[in-house]
């Protein structure tokens, strides 16, 4: 799928507040904590501290979706954009086999803000910037410039930067607490292991310097070749993805001028 195409799926479902609806869903049942284990791209024993960020990918080691964990009781929640939320269901169904987990759609919500906590919130893994996420009856946010801050630490959106032709290490999970490589194995693991330790990435997400707005999806182009995509911008930055070999400090999208250097 292409950037603009990625974009385009997802911008009805993007608020104006910069940050995609949200469904939570319920996992329950005595497995439920080694199903997810032999699954996603985290270690689920660290829910036990908090909040936990992962992914769902194909056994090709591509991304489907990602997601936040949070502990609840017995059960745990799980944090997914809503235009996944179906098909992930359905998926996580699909490996249950025998193992003993139900899985069900609620209607909590999800309050997001950047200053002080209220009782029950939990840290956002991502990074320190990206505030606090409460489960209850209650949604919305602070009115937190929620692009802003993702463009400053290069955070991928789900539907915007992160779509199924996306690579998690390219999209930065390993800065953002989304991935661990001691917990064993995992569907993609294999993949993502070898890029880890036997490639070195030559294409990812980046934040670079821009002169004016493009669409996100914009194709980034220097001395007239493809470089990479243009994604959310603010502040006069922006995220993209770059081949790192082709990029520099000469670029432009949509008539909009460009910048970025490897050493920052």
């Amino acid at each position: 799928m292409t950037g603009k195409a990625r974009f385009h799926r997802a911008k009805q479902n993007y608020g104006a507040s910069g940050m995609t609806a949200r469904k939570i869903l319920r996992l329950s049942g005595p497995d439920t904590r080694s199903f997810l284990q032999g699954l996603i791209t985290n270690d689920v024993n660290k829910l036990d501290h908090g909040l936990v960020y992962a992914a769902l990918l194909t056994p090709q080691g591509k991304y489907i979706a990602d997601f936040f964990l949070a502990p609840a009781g017995e059960a745990v929640l799980l944090d997914v954009d809503e235009s996944l939320a179906e098909g992930l269901a359905k998926r996580l169904s699909m490996y249950r086999l025998r193992a003993a987990v139900e899985i069900e759609t609620t209607d909590l919500q999800v309050k997001r803000g950047t200053g002080e906590a209220p009782e029950g919130a939990l840290s956002d893994p991502r990074h320190s910037a990206m505030g606090w996420r409460l489960y209850g009856d209650e949604g919305g946010d602070d009115g937190s410039n929620w692009n802003a801050i993702r463009v400053a630490h290069c955070i991928p959106e789900t539907s915007i930067e992160l779509g199924p032709d996306s690579y998690i290490l390219e999209a930065g999970f390993e800065r953002l607490n989304g991935v661990d490589f001691r917990k064993g194995c995992y569907v993609g693991q294999e993949v993502t292991a070898r890029m880890k330790h036997k490639t070195e990435l030559r294409k990812g997400l980046v934040t670079v310097k821009v002169t004016g707005e493009a669409p996100s999806g914009s194709e980034i182009k220097r001395q007239d070749k493809a470089v990479g995509t243009l994604f959310t911008s603010a502040d006069g930055q922006a995220i993209a993805y770059l081949r790192y070999d082709r990029a520099g400090e000469d670029m432009e999208a949509a008539g909009v001028q460009i910048s970025w250097s490897k050493e920052g």
